[in-house]
């Protein structure tokens, strides 16, 4: 996957992200603040995802351990 793709795909992810994150937090601010930390460390850490697997599961275990 090129960046240029994984960037759109967790760029488009970030709706479903969002209501993970009120869902943890139950804070629209906090929310806001917890999907822009694992936004920043999805791109952070990007060499880190193996392609060809689930990227949803992959930042949605970013947002809980950063939770």
């Amino acid at each position: 996957m090129t960046a240029i793709e994984f960037n759109t795909q967790v760029i488009g992810l970030r709706k479903t992200l969002k209501y993970f994150a009120l869902s943890l937090t139950s804070d629209s601010e906090d929310a806001k603040d917890l999907l822009q930390d694992t936004i920043l460390k999805a791109f952070a850490y990007r060499d880190k995802f193996v392609d060809k697997t689930n990227l949803k599961a992959w930042l949605f275990t970013i947002m809980k351990n950063t939770f």
